[in-house]
């Protein structure tokens, strides 16, 4: 086959680019598995062990549940030069650009202490202090102080309560550790896959992480959860939804959070975060939002169905109004993304690691050969 007839996919729809033991999307059927393990059955199942469990493929024994722990607690506690770095970044930089600019600047510890090598070592290192950045950060851009962890608390216990300044019910600790078990992985998104292609030139973590980070923010990834709560917030009651899907769908306008590249029957997280929002959402704005939300899948539903099509949300959808009821601002949605999905990518960067290749694909040129284009006068 010559160069001009080499068959391609400008994105990669379909190609298999690499194996991969993490977890398992089967986007036919919509089920999706850490480690072999159903995500149904990962719900309730103290954070920090799913974390281990993602990492390092199995459960960690009491005395690395212990080390786990108090490593997380003492490195989401910022230094004082990492809040004179912080203390840099403007008020109002979008969390995740701050995230992004600052992974790469942190000073990683020297020494390993919880026995699974430097590169786990640091990429944890770095899960905590993104909790901690983005909690200081809000903090710093409402003219608050930064608030260290209390040691004895759980990992999002301590976060919410270095968000907001007051601690969190124990429902909302549950409910926050639901959403972001349910979002921690999923094989090679974009990315995922971009920390890969980092990794493979061997660069640090810290690059691979920040490289994800950055893809992570797009609207047509990470960003789709901030988009559509915003969207919610547009449309303003569920009365009219209807409406909005009608003219958007007419003038080709994306409804953000509703389908999913992978999945072609319901994504498996919404499944499982749709009945906790209708659950947790119960103040009046919180409410409206989400059933603003609900009707907004009902109406493309209804309008997909007439040509012959199913749609379903993804768990960008229902993600927001959850957020939005723990008090977390829109923006910040994102961060709260990547603060569980930076676990998939240690996890992967890990993986990558135990036989590197360099990723390099080719590209077949459309542009004017040697001899073609007319020289210009001289």
């Amino acid at each position: 086959m010559s160069e001009e007839q080499t068959v391609f996919s400008a994105d990669l729809a379909g190609v298999v680019v690499g194996e991969t033991a993490i977890s398992d999307v089967q986007g036919e059927t919509g089920l999706l598995s850490y480690r072999g393990i159903d995500i149904n059955e990962l719900i309730g199942v103290p954070y920090l062990h799913v974390v281990w469990l993602v990492l390092f493929g199995d459960w960690p024994n009491e005395q690395q549940r212990k080390h786990l722990v108090s490593f997380m607690c003492r490195h989401t506690r910022l230094t004082h030069s990492e809040i004179d770095l912080l203390q840099q970044v403007p008020r109002d930089l979008h969390p995740m650009l701050m995230l992004q600019g600052l992974v790469p600047l942190l000073e990683l510890p020297r020494e390993a202490t919880l026995g699974m090598g430097m590169d786990a070592e640091h990429g944890l290192f770095l899960a905590a202090k993104i909790s901690a950045l983005t909690a200081a950060h809000h903090r710093l851009g409402q003219c608050k102080a930064i608030l260290p962890p209390t040691p004895g608390k759980l990992f999002h216990e301590n976060f919410l309560t270095m968000f907001h300044g007051t601690a969190p019910s124990s429902e909302q600790v549950a409910m926050l550790n639901a959403a972001q078990i349910l979002q921690m992985e999923h094989s090679f998104n974009a990315g995922t896959f971009a920390g890969r292609v980092c990794a493979s030139t061997l660069a640090p973590i810290q690059s691979s992480i920040s490289a994800s980070i950055g893809t992570l923010f797009g609207r047509l990834h990470g960003g789709a959860d901030q988009a559509a709560l915003e969207m919610a917030m547009e449309i303003g009651s569920p009365d009219r939804a209807a409406s909005y899907v009608r003219d958007c769908l007419a003038s080709g306008v994306k409804i953000m959070g509703m389908g999913h590249r992978e999945y072609r029957t319901v994504d498996p997280r919404a499944r499982v975060l749709k009945p906790m929002a209708m659950e947790l959402c119960r103040d009046a704005e919180s409410r409206n939002l989400l059933e603003t939300l609900v009707a907004v899948e009902e109406a493309c539903q209804q309008e997909f169905a007439g040509r012959g099509k199913q749609i379903w949300a993804n768990v960008e959808f229902y993600k927001g109004a959850v957020f939005h009821s723990l008090g977390l601002p829109t923006h910040y949605f994102t961060a709260m993304f990547a603060m569980a999905r930076v676990y998939g990518y240690i996890a992967h960067f890990l993986e990558f690691r135990q036989d590197n290749k360099l990723i390099r694909p080719r590209a077949n040129y459309t542009g004017p050969r040697p001899g073609e284009r007319s020289k210009s006068a001289a």
